[in-house]
């Protein structure tokens, strides 16, 4: 997204439609003004593509730190698209430069002229799409996002949660309880996560969280359409940590700090299922987890929570970190703590300490 307004998308499909009008006008039929201004109009629209390739294959490399097969093979065939229209503009112009040479020492020169003034006009053309692609970078990356993704209001009443029964950020007496709707597998959840503590701090214990898993996949969650690689163990994952809290419920903050928590790199990974295992049963022991984790009450506390994410989705807006407070309900992208509570109380409703 560009200032978290306009899709980057919507501008790729402008440029990709556009050079597809324009590679209509640039045959031998064509009138030769009319020829050269669609050279002209398609080599700053490949240079608005080989920038924007070369941008967001940086985005993947250094800001998001892995690579997506999709968007990679999208941005190569960028690249490879760039190089085609150039090399085939420059045939175009030798082309053009062979017909109209003249034997005469004069004409020579004056066709050697014209030839270098053409291909500076050409480069020229190239650095202004490579202008475009870089106004176009530096926004996305200068300004931020807005701090709330969408907003809505449930329609019906949600389903009851007894919150003294139910794993809980802060006391489950505090007046103004939120829900918080999340999957292990998410990094915008991780991110969140942290900033729960400070935001109970700062309401010195008017303001809890009741942690309520959703995982986005088929095999708990109706309400999602189709499985997404990145989710594949959330359901899994989900029983475990229910699991833990149902065991010990001394040892599931610890146990959820780990999960968000990561060891080395600059970036977060969600946790591999093997290795979550292997840390439930270290944090209560195998027996207790053995006992727990079949347990009805998780399955049940599961569904109760999927049944939450159902009501608060609307216009296929059903993605997660998700708040819910009373019917209204946020899916905020905070950058800091101040952010963040700056949403419980304007977009949610939550008053202030």
């Amino acid at each position: 997204m560009i200032g978290g307004i306009l899709p980057v998308s919507s501008l790729a499909m402008g440029v990709y439609l556009a050079m597809l009008v324009t590679s209509f006008f640039i045959g031998p039929s064509t009138d030769v003004q009319v020829r050269r201004l669609a050279w002209k109009v398609l080599l700053i629209l490949v240079g608005c593509v080989g920038g924007s390739a070369l941008w967001f294959i940086i985005v993947q490399k250094w800001f998001i730190g892995e690579f997506c097969l999709y968007c990679m093979t999208l941005h190569i065939t960028g690249l490879l698209l760039t190089v085609l229209v150039i090399m085939q503009s420059i045939k175009n112009l030798h082309n053009n430069s062979n017909h109209h040479l003249s034997t005469t020492s004069k004409n020579v020169q004056h066709n050697s002229h014209s030839s270098r003034l053409s291909m500076i006009r050409l480069m020229g053309m190239i650095l202004i799409g490579l202008t475009m692609s870089g106004i176009m970078a530096y926004s996305q990356a200068a300004f931020v996002s807005k701090d709330v993704f969408y907003t809505g209001k449930a329609q019906n009443n949600l389903p009851f949660i007894d919150y003294k029964n139910a794993p809980i950020i802060g006391s489950p007496d505090a007046p103004y309880v939120i829900k918080l709707l999340f999957d292990y597998q998410c990094p915008h959840c991780q991110k969140i996560h942290f900033m729960l503590n400070e935001a109970v701090r700062r309401y010195a214990g008017k303001l809890s969280f009741v942690l309520c898993p959703a995982p986005l996949n088929t095999e708990c969650n109706p309400y999602i359409s189709k499985n997404v690689g990145a989710f594949k163990n959330s359901c899994e994952l989900a029983r475990i940590g229910l699991a833990v809290w149902a065991a010990s419920r001394e040892a599931f903050p610890a146990f959820e700090n780990w999960m968000f928590s990561f060891e080395s790199g600059d970036r977060w990974h969600a946790r591999n299922i093997e290795d979550v295992r292997t840390k439930a049963v270290e944090f209560i022991g195998k027996k207790k987890f053995d006992d727990t984790v079949g347990e009805e009450w998780i399955e049940r506390y599961m569904q109760t929570c999927i049944r939450v994410y159902g009501q608060t989705s609307e216009n296929g807006k059903g993605g997660i970190p998700k708040l819910v407070f009373g019917s209204r309900w946020v899916i905020p992208e905070p950058n800091n703590e101040e952010e963040f509570i700056s949403i419980l109380q304007k977009s949610l409703g939550v008053p202030k300490p």
